[in-house]
């Protein structure tokens, strides 16, 4: 992380402008919070609060880089397909490319990284 990214995420209204960002995000996708506690590394628990308010990331911890990759993905869908109900249905569906639902993808490290680079990928082409 650059000098610039760590005086960003030391800030709290960095971190209670990702936690927000993350809980939308997964609204806007139809991503479940369970999902979500997956694709963060957190416990149930942890998304419940986080929903609530109570609870914002800790940059210090690899729940940041996730959600940032996770708001990454809702961005580029966004981008890309410019609603949410078909940001939902490519999630959701069988992809060639991939060789899995992204959903399916996004509960590990690798499958979000994957995710990411694939949506960046299509993005350049627009």
């Amino acid at each position: 992380m650059s000098v610039v990214a760590q005086d960003l995420a030391s800030s709290p209204q960095a971190a209670q402008v990702l936690s927000k960002a993350v809980v939308r995000a997964a609204s806007r996708m139809g991503v479940s919070r369970s999902r979500l506690a997956g694709v963060l590394g957190v416990s149930a628990a942890t998304v419940t609060r986080l929903c609530r308010g109570s609870y914002v990331l800790d940059p210090q911890r690899k729940e940041w880089e996730f959600a940032l990759l996770f708001v990454r993905v809702f961005r580029s869908l966004d981008s890309l397909v410019g609603n949410e109900e078909t940001a939902r249905r490519w999630l959701q569906g069988d992809n060639r490319g991939l060789q899995a639902r992204p959903i399916d993808l996004l509960a590990h490290t690798e499958g979000l990284v994957r995710v990411v680079h694939y949506l960046d990928a299509s993005r350049g082409l627009v």
